[in-house]
């Protein structure tokens, strides 16, 4: 038998959940960015007429703005997926644990501030 004891293991990163990412702030604008860009890319294909076209001098807007925003919202939605948003980490896990520095005595306890202002608004301040 050996009396090493094993070194410990590194904790593995969180991993960011599926729900997580898709109702990520990001994820909801590229949505809305390329639904807008479907519409505008539509508009742009089969909707514009020579007047139209005339009005913009000869670029068709609808089509060039709808992809522009089509590429938009794909790039919102790779963002989410290639940086996720990750669950925050527990700091000090063993202090929440402990119960925190109102048992950490009773000297200790009565001087607390957060125990001190609990007795003014009770009305039994000293």
């Amino acid at each position: 038998m050996s009396d090493r004891t094993e070194a410990p293991q590194p904790a593995k990163p969180a991993k960011a959940d599926l729900t997580a990412i898709l109702f990520d702030l990001r994820s909801v604008i590229g949505l809305l960015f390329v639904v807008y860009g479907l519409v505008l890319t539509i508009l742009g294909l089969i909707g514009e007429t020579e007047e139209e076209l005339a009005k913009a001098g000869g670029i068709a807007l609808n089509l060039w703005t709808g992809l522009a925003m089509l590429v938009a919202g794909i790039l919102f939605y790779v963002w989410a997926f290639v940086k996720p948003p990750l669950p925050p980490e527990l700091d000090h896990v063993d202090h929440y644990q402990e119960g925190g520095p109102l048992h950490m005595g009773h000297e200790y306890a009565e001087t607390h501030p957060d125990e001190i202002a609990r007795r003014h608004r009770r009305g039994h301040g000293h």
